[in-house]
């Protein structure tokens, strides 16, 4: 209502009693016409269509579908987009002792067509879609691949909502605030991939949370839990402890080169001499050589390049690291050129220091490129990838290990290589990285800077849809890309795997 719509009452001596009359005709006025506004729809192109629609009782929402009625009895199922409150203002209503002109409130808002015969249309009616209607449309759209199912359409309760497995040939992306329930949500998908799926899988699992993933949670369904456990019988994990079936550990000459020399912090021009007698070791050693056995063996030699190699190692204390294999057993790149299992959990959390965390991620990465020519479709997903391929490295060989996801998200599709990074901070990822996915799971996320950087990097992803993130609830999520027909908003279902992580006691919080 304006401004002035009152004070002129005032000003022509209008009694209070009268005034007060005209204000409730006004409002009772205001408010029948607001509660009559039509949900009507509007295309010019048969593809996007414009709406408007009452506040009061308002059924529709951003995400939610809609199914657009034309008075010869066709209709289009959509889907909204955008949606915000608007208002215009109303001719002049002749209420006597009032300026009447009355500004209206109503919703105004764009989406797009899902199903239809694109012809444009007009003031067409506006209703909810039923759940049924909306399964009905994705039973028609489904393409012959495995659909993996990951729980329910967040606004269609009780449709199934579902991955289309195929779509995993492309990158994807998965961030979401610490609470979100992204590290449980990622195990369910993988759990889906493993069942689905024939897709080799390799995790690099930094906070151990998918160490338990062959493991069948209590009380599942027997069949269901009979069928996972066949497909879990694939996964084997690769840890730093002295009872794991599969030892995390490393030949030193199994090691990228770059890395190698990083590791011992060489350069290459101003400690030639170092580096040299390093390039002479590796390039004549076995894998039992000196520079595995340890320190002593260098230190002993009588190559003078070699003791300062051998003190410099010394003083690093890179070769007395636990991920040595000192020439026993069965390396991590033996398994990556020679797989025995179909999903490789490296368990980085198990490691004692961070060096050796970004060692083996390095290795992993580089070995399957250096693999490449193979074409052995694999899916890598990088748990915490912030730390694994930052935006800006802080030490070498996490710089190797960026150049290397980097490559892979530029160029490794062609070979068979996709990645499934998940993050909570999606602003440190390198932009390679997060520039060359197609596909995107974003659950809660509250900075509005990170949904920002999202709504650039996945501009096929309309922004509405990507600005609710920061009300979803824990498990709750945005799913768009390749491996779905359209954006929708997803509610997780049940794992049924063992979550490997534990999130710390509150205790300490009780009331005292």
């Amino acid at each position: 209502m304006s401004a002035g719509g009152l004070g002129s009452a005032t000003e022509q001596g209008t009694p209070a009693g009268s005034l007060a009359d005209a204000v409730d005709d006004y409002r009772r006025i205001r408010s029948e016409l607001e509660r009559g506004v039509l949900p009507l729809a509007t295309s010019v192109d048969g593809r996007q269509f414009t709406f408007q629609a009452s506040l009061h009782q308002l059924q529709l929402q951003t995400g939610g579908y809609v199914v657009l009625e034309d008075e010869g009895g066709d209709s289009r199922l959509g889907q909204i987009l955008t949606m915000r409150p608007d208002s215009a203002l109303a001719p002049d209503l002749g209420i006597e002792g009032l300026n009447s002109s009355m500004l209206m409130r109503f919703a105004r808002g764009e989406g797009v067509i899902l199903d239809g015969d694109l012809r444009p249309f007009h003031d067409t009616l506006a209703r909810p879609a039923e759940p049924s209607e909306v399964d009905s449309w994705l039973a028609q759209v489904r393409p012959n691949r495995s659909a993996l199912s990951i729980g329910e359409l967040l606004l269609a309760p009780g449709v199934a909502a579902a991955l289309d497995s195929g779509g995993f040939n492309r990158h994807t992306f998965m961030c979401g605030q610490s609470g979100s329930g992204k590290t449980y949500s990622l195990g369910l998908v993988l759990e889906r991939l493993l069942v689905g799926t024939s897709l080799r899988m390799i995790i690099l699992d930094p906070n151990s949370d998918y160490v338990r993933l062959s493991e069948v949670r209590e009380g599942a369904d027997p069949a269901v839990a009979a069928e996972y456990a066949a497909a879990a019988r694939g996964v084997s994990v690769w840890q730093n402890d002295p009872g794991a079936a599969h030892p995390l550990q490393l030949q030193f000459v199994d090691v990228d080169p770059a890395a190698q020399a990083a590791l011992l912090g060489l350069d290459p021009i101003r400690d030639r001499e170092e580096y040299a007698a390093l390039s002479g070791i590796l390039a004549t050693g076995e894998k039992g050589s000196a520079v595995i056995s340890g320190p002593d063996a260098l230190l002993s030699s009588e190559n003078p390049d070699t003791r300062r190699l051998g003190l410099r190692a010394a003083n690093l204390g890179v070769l007395n690291w636990a991920v040595w294999s000192q020439g026993r057993g069965r390396s991590l790149v033996d398994e990556l050129h020679e797989p025995t299992s179909r999903c490789l959990v490296v368990d980085l959390g198990s490691l004692d220091t961070i060096n050796e965390q970004r060692l083996i991620s390095e290795t992993v990465l580089s070995t399957l490129w250096r693999n490449r020519q193979r074409r052995q479709p694999c899916l890598i997903v990088i748990d915490e990838a912030h730390n694994v391929c930052p935006g800006q490295p802080t030490d070498t060989v996490t710089a190797l290990a960026t150049n290397y996801a980097a490559l892979i998200a530029a160029e490794g599709r062609k070979f068979g290589l996709y990645l499934l990074t998940s993050t909570q901070r999606p602003q440190k990822v390198h932009d390679e990285v997060l520039s060359q996915c197609d596909n995107l799971l974003l659950m809660r996320m509250n900075s509005e800077a990170d949904l920002g950087h999202l709504s650039e990097a996945f501009s096929f992803v309309p922004d509405g849809l990507i600005q609710r993130a920061t009300t979803f609830r824990q498990g709750e999520s945005l799913v768009a890309g390749k491996f779905v027909p359209h954006p929708a908003y997803v509610r997780f279902g049940q794992r049924l795997s063992q979550e490997g992580g534990a999130d710390i006691p509150t205790s300490w919080a009780a009331v005292r």
